[in-house]
């Protein structure tokens, strides 16, 4: 009888390990908005007692990011001289409870803004970046192109490397936006000047490990993956999809791609599959990456001009299939579609999401609408198939929602909502 009380605690542990995972970055761990967590249900959102806590987030459209019991996003609050600063924050997700505050720049944007609060297409002001997470440091890139490193435990800025002063850094339209990209010993941006514009460092001291490129850089994020069993970062970049080796930052392929105003949603990999999108009259495109011997090279599968647009939202892959938010500009109305990813068509839509995000739990997508309904859909190409949605916050919702050790993280504009999706 004790053998086998030990054995099951040797399961529950192991399962425990399994199921509860740290959201540690923006897109996850693996760059593609999926988790290996399981969600075995959608009743948990419609019960009340799900809910733990929610709290104030200020401004701007930062997702969270987790490791452990600590949660971290960037928001905007006045300073002691009533001038507007973006910061770091810790939350615990036991309480949401504010842990400490790191102030990082002035809010000061060139362009863009208008009332966080006003209906439809105003922005915001506010952090567009995501903080990451890994061994009791965050990693900030906050919107004028300084990176941080900072201790998790207490806030403290352990160092700081500014790209435009230290690396000739070149800020776009509305600053910006991209995430730090952890990737083994090195944290990753982009936005430096010419033979500096990729830029690698080492995450414990900020040490510059290499930089290389003549990119101009825009607002989404890169994504570290491996292609023909070669691992990989693609930054997309104003002239299109750069990929280089992280350990020396050598290019290993490019893909030429329109640019017109803003990309601000990141390329998705299926295999030797790339696809890309953006707005503004952009659209999509289907890339095949080959490789002879060590020599890699992208052609074109198909490309939809001015249609299938990701403004920011950028889609998941699973079985053949792409979902996420498609539209440009139809902000509260936008529809939630599945499409089939050989061929660029649509197998079915639902409107009613704008240009809100969605990641992936096994099966089952969960999908955060700009206006702050939480959605649980199947990721089935049969049919729309919803099974749970629930108004969950207020203000706008231009953010990704996480899954983090069995708790929902969601944010708007004005505050920040914590649901345990392990309640029964």
């Amino acid at each position: 009888m004790k053998k086998l009380s030990l054995i099951l605690t040797i399961i529950t542990l192991g399962l425990s390990q399994v199921f509860s995972i740290d959201w540690n970055q923006y897109h996850g761990r693996r760059s593609d908005n999926k988790t290996d967590e399981l969600i075995t249900s959608a009743a948990w959102l419609e019960k009340n007692s799900a809910q733990k806590w929610k709290a104030d987030t200020p401004l701007g459209f930062s997702s969270f990011s987790c490791e452990g019991s600590k949660a971290f996003t960037l928001i905007a609050e006045e300073d002691e001289d009533g001038l507007m600063r973006e910061i770091c924050i810790a939350l615990d997700t036991r309480t949401g409870k504010r842990l400490w505050s790191t102030w990082l720049c002035r809010m000061d944007y060139k362009s863009g803004g208008g009332n966080s609060g006003a209906p439809n297409n105003s922005g915001g002001d506010g952090p567009r970046s995501t903080p990451s997470v890994f061994n009791g440091k965050v990693w900030v890139y906050d919107s004028d192109m300084i990176l941080y490193c900072i201790n998790a435990e207490n806030g403290k800025i352990l160092w700081d490397v500014n790209v435009i002063k230290e690396h000739a850094g070149i800020n776009i339209k509305w600053k910006n936006s991209s995430a730090p990209l952890i990737e083994g010993d090195l944290v990753i941006v982009y936005g430096g000047g010419a033979g500096q514009s990729l830029l690698a460092f080492n995450r414990e001291n900020g040490e510059l490990i290499w930089k290389t490129g003549n990119e101009i850089a825009t607002h989404a994020t890169p994504i570290a993956t491996t292609i023909h069993g070669v691992r990989q970062i693609i930054f997309f970049c104003n002239s299109g999809l750069v990929s280089v080796a992280p350990q020396t930052g050598k290019e290993l392929w490019r893909q030429e791609f329109p640019f017109k105003v803003s990309t601000a949603a990141s390329p998705v990999v299926a295999g030797d599959l790339v696809y890309c999108s953006a707005g503004y009259g952009v659209g999509a495109g289907l890339y095949k990456i080959s490789k002879n011997e060590i020599r890699f090279s992208s052609t074109e599968v198909w490309r939809k001009k001015n249609d299938m647009f990701n403004h920011w939202s950028t889609p998941i892959y699973h079985d053949g299939h792409l979902y996420g938010m498609f539209s440009f500009k139809k902000y509260g109305n936008g529809p939630l579609q599945c499409i089939e990813l050989s061929t660029g068509r649509i197998k079915w839509s639902e409107d009613g999401y704008g240009p809100g995000n969605v990641i992936l739990s096994g099966n089952k997508l969960i999908a955060l609408a700009d206006n702050g309904e939480l959605s649980i859909v199947e990721a089935t190409p049969n049919q729309y198939n919803e099974l749970a949605r629930k108004k969950v916050l207020d203000g706008k919702c231009w953010s990704t929602p996480i899954l983090s050790n069995g708790l929902i993280l969601a944010r708007s504009t004005k505050e920040a909502i914590c649901i345990d999706a392990r309640t029964r």
